[in-house]
């Protein structure tokens, strides 16, 4: 038998074990020969450049491919252990609010950069500043982000299922590092088809297989969750102590949305390989649904009845739970599809760091005619090994998906104060933009790694609460740090660079914007 109460594994232990890793390996094959299937198929029809089937798929993607896409991209072990790790309803929220983000990227930003004819979401600043400092820094800062928090955390988490639901003596890093080589092979071999592909064909035994996951934790609890658990594990109105306050939802939650969903590369890459806007709206969409119908209740059940079964057991909860109530018949099929979520969710946020370098850096800068499958190569490799050398990092974490939350907060908010200011506003140097983006990263780490951390000075307290501040969460931070970054641009603009910004959408705004399309 594979798993235990104990979510205890040996490879070898019984006879079964050939079954169930033949069953692993066969449709980890399996999926692989089908995606490609798909993606040689496509590449023979398409007529594209290189880099276009590199960075868009050759700009093909239907959007039953967008929307798997987008869902599995997000949709991974961080999400999996790390949500339900937290073994509380109110987690729920962060996948519920992400119907709004998705909403604005259908209606709002798809056009924008479908009209802007952009690759990556950094070229539309380009265009509506003066100078491209702003382009430049963005990227750097998404590259930083994908290289240090995103491709890192994806293949730990991975490591971490792994391990706690097998409970195989193989380390961790190991682990990590299959995962990593694998997934860096899907993207630099195949391009962003393949992580497409790849993503849609496993997201559907994924979803299905938790969804699974799901029923059976709650029968093996009679459908009773509630007796046993303390109620704030079941609330969804969260207190100032929780991870999501309530007046949250109504504040900094909208913001982190339209960021993540909206300005996020590793996102909107997938929603600019479709063939047009509408073709884009409709895969968005689909992923809105699955986003707000299927998703909340696979990332926070099976945390609470795991809770229930085995106590507060942190981001252990879901290999547990899965060891617990799965027949051992299906273990390695179950995983196969998380193995197939890392994988995708990797290969996906590799791919985008790949096209923001070669596009935003490479091309710009050094060489413009460089070979980009070569090109591809090389930073492939180097991206995948520097992920590897920082699974360590995440180790010690509390929780996974808390920690990815606060270290987002550090580009998230100043990134999406730069697209707000360019879509709202004309005549803006970008060189006052990165003053804001400076300020806005500044100001959350000094609060994140200083006045928010314990201090033996103040008796082991954070600075807030020493100061009586410990109302104030990360998530209104957040806020501040956004609409405080827009209006130290505004001001550095007029003041420095003797630039008054126009309103978008006044007279003068909309006269503006008309020459500009004209030109």
């Amino acid at each position: 038998m594979i798993g235990n109460n104990r979510g205890e594994f040996s490879v070898f232990e019984t006879s079964s074990s050939t079954i169930q890793l033949t069953v692993f390996f066969g449709l980890m094959i399996f999926v692989a020969y089908l995606t490609w299937r798909k993606v040689h198929a496509a590449k023979a029809a398409s007529k594209g450049s290189a880099d276009k089937e590199i960075f868009l798929a050759g700009g093909g993607l239907s959007w039953f491919f967008v929307a798997g896409a987008i869902t599995l991209t997000n949709l991974s072990t961080d999400q999996l252990v790390g949500m339900n790790g937290n073994q509380m309803l109110l987690l729920a929220w962060w996948e519920i609010a992400g119907f709004i983000g998705l909403i604005m990227l259908a209606f709002i930003f798809v056009p924008i950069y479908y009209r802007n004819n952009c690759t990556t979401v950094t070229e539309l600043l380009e265009q509506r500043y003066k100078g491209g400092s702003i382009r430049t820094v963005i990227s750097g800062f998404f590259l930083l982000g994908n290289l240090f928090i995103y491709l890192p955390a994806v293949i730990y988490s991975g490591a971490l299922f792994m391990q706690s639901v097998f409970g195989t003596n193989m380390s961790v890093m190991a682990i990590a590092a299959i995962f990593a080589i694998v997934g860096a092979a899907y993207a630099i071999l195949g391009g962003l088809r393949a992580v497409a592909v790849l993503d849609t064909y496993s997201g559907i035994g994924i979803l299905a297989l938790a969804l699974v996951v799901v029923f059976l934790a709650l029968q093996a609890v009679g459908f009773d969750i509630s007796s046993g658990v303390p109620p704030e594990r079941l609330s969804m109105i969260g207190d100032n102590d929780s991870p999501i306050p309530f007046h949250t939802l109504f504040t900094g939650m909208l913001f982190i949305q339209i960021f993540y969903w909206s300005t996020n590369q590793n996102i909107t890459q997938k929603a600019l390989a479709a063939p047009n806007v509408k073709e884009a709206q409709k895969g968005v969409m689909a992923a809105a649904f699955i986003r707000v119908l299927i998703v909340p209740p696979i990332v926070v059940i099976p945390g609470v009845v795991a809770f229930k079964l085995f106590g507060d057991v942190g981001d252990k909860a879901y290999g547990m739970l899965v060891s617990e109530v799965l027949p051992s018949w299906t273990s390695g099929m179950f995983a196969a599809m998380i193995a197939a979520a890392v994988l995708t969710t990797y290969s996906a946020v590799m791919n985008a760091t790949i096209t923001l370098w070669s596009v935003d850096f490479h091309r710009k800068f050094l060489n413009p005619e460089v070979d980009v499958v070569r090109l591809n190569r090389k930073v492939g490799i180097g991206a995948m090994i520097l992920s590897v050398l920082l699974v360590p990092a995440y180790a010690n974490a509390e929780s996974i998906i808390n920690l990815l939350q606060e270290l987002n907060g550090l580009l998230s908010m100043p990134i999406l104060a730069a697209f707000i200011a360019a879509l709202l506003f004309r005549n803006m140097d970008a060189r006052a933009a990165v003053v804001g983006l400076i300020y806005g990263v500044s100001t959350y780490a000094f609060h994140t790694f200083y006045l928010y951390v314990p201090n033996d000075a103040w008796g082991g307290e954070t600075y807030y609460r020493y100061l009586g501040l410990d109302w104030l969460h990360y998530i209104d931070v957040m806020v501040f740090v956004l609409f405080s970054s827009i209006l130290v641009a505004l001001v550095t603009n007029l003041l420095v660079f003797g630039n008054r910004a126009i309103f978008a959408y006044s007279q003068a705004g909309r006269a503006m914007r008309a020459k500009e399309n004209a030109a």
